[in-house]
């Protein structure tokens, strides 16, 4: 009796309760092994399924963009029609013209700006100022009717010009093709007379400051960061402009000489610098070198516009077809 009861077999003892914390304390054991064995194997799989690590775009460097205000200077050439005498003079008095190349060397500088759009259409402005030195000492040759007498008229030498036009292009990321067309002034000497080597003068000049229009094309490389140099080829289109002799002057007295073609051609080449953006966008700006990646709705943006993942997580949202069915099943035999 009782060694029975000493070892808990009494009347009424069920033995299953004697070691039912036990069972529960092992239950419990199993399932946080179960548990812990489908969250490995699951996480696992999930791993697997994942796509792989998209790189970082933000180290991809932006394309070029030409979007912004810029200064420069530039030197070159310019010349008219003058050695074109057939058709560019004549006067009252019937006379015969001959006349050298007038080429001039200029130089002077320019401002503009400029915006591209994202289809790499480019649009401008352009203001120019440049100086000619009075050192082309070709003279115009005009022979009267009866051969015997030349007048030798100084050439009529441009001091300066100055153009405002709009210019169109297509950038290839740093390479830009453009055209441009406006207004264009130009200011000239007065020149001297001789006749028969003795000294006279012009009654008047016409249009020794004047204006017209100006149209061109050019080619510019931006080489590095915001320096550009670019080679241009500009047209100026200018009115007629009358000498008329002074009176008094042995045979070509009251003669009118009409100078028809004093359209001037340039070739400069230029060095621009960008001074930066502006409307908020920096020096270098606009299509990033993976503009044509479609990113997802979820990823973020850096500072040059372009898109990638931060986390794994905004790849799960990129795949709503990922999706895994887990079976668990328990047998309690």
């Amino acid at each position: 009796m009782n060694m029975r009861r000493r070892l808990g077999r009494g009347p009424g003892s069920n033995p299953a309760k004697g070691c039912g914390v036990s069972v529960a304390v092992c239950r419990g054991a199993q399932s946080a092994a179960l548990t812990f064995t489908l969250c490995l194997g699951v996480t696992s799989a999930f791993a697997a399924d994942l796509p792989a690590p998209i790189p970082s775009l933000a180290n991809v460097p932006a394309a070029y963009n030409w979007t912004g205000l810029y200064i420069g200077g530039n030197i070159g050439a310019g010349w008219s029609g003058l050695s074109d005498t057939n058709t560019n003079f004549s006067d009252t008095l019937g006379s015969t013209f001959s006349a050298a190349t007038n080429a001039q060397f200029l130089g002077g500088g320019q401002v503009g700006v400029n915006y591209e759009f994202a289809n790499a259409i480019v649009i401008g402005a352009e203001a120019t100022f440049d100086g000619l030195p009075n050192s082309q000492n070709a003279t115009v040759t005009a022979t009267d009717p009866a051969g015997t007498v030349a007048a030798n008229i100084g050439t009529s030498n441009v001091r300066w010009l100055a153009t405002v036009s709009g210019r169109l292009g297509y950038a290839w990321d740093r390479m830009l093709l453009y055209g441009k067309g406006g207004g264009a002034w130009v200011a000239t000497n007065s020149p001297a007379i001789s006749v028969a080597g003795t000294p006279a003068s012009f009654n008047s000049i016409s249009n020794t400051t004047t204006s017209g229009y100006t149209a061109g094309f050019g080619f510019e490389w931006a080489f590095s960061g915001n320096w550009s140099v670019r080679a241009e080829y500009a047209y100026i289109g200018l009115p007629n402009q009358t000498f008329t002799v002074a009176p008094g002057t042995p045979i070509f007295g009251g003669d009118v000489i009409t100078f028809s073609n004093r359209n001037i051609s340039m070739v400069t080449g230029a060095i621009n610098y960008k001074l930066g953006g502006w409307c908020g966008t920096d020096a270098v700006i606009g299509r990033s070198a993976a503009s044509d990646v479609e990113a997802a709705p979820t990823a973020s943006a850096n500072a040059n516009g372009s898109r990638f993942m931060t986390s794994p997580f905004e790849v799960l949202l990129m795949r709503p077809n990922l999706i895994m069915h887990t079976r668990l099943i328990f047998s309690d035999s």
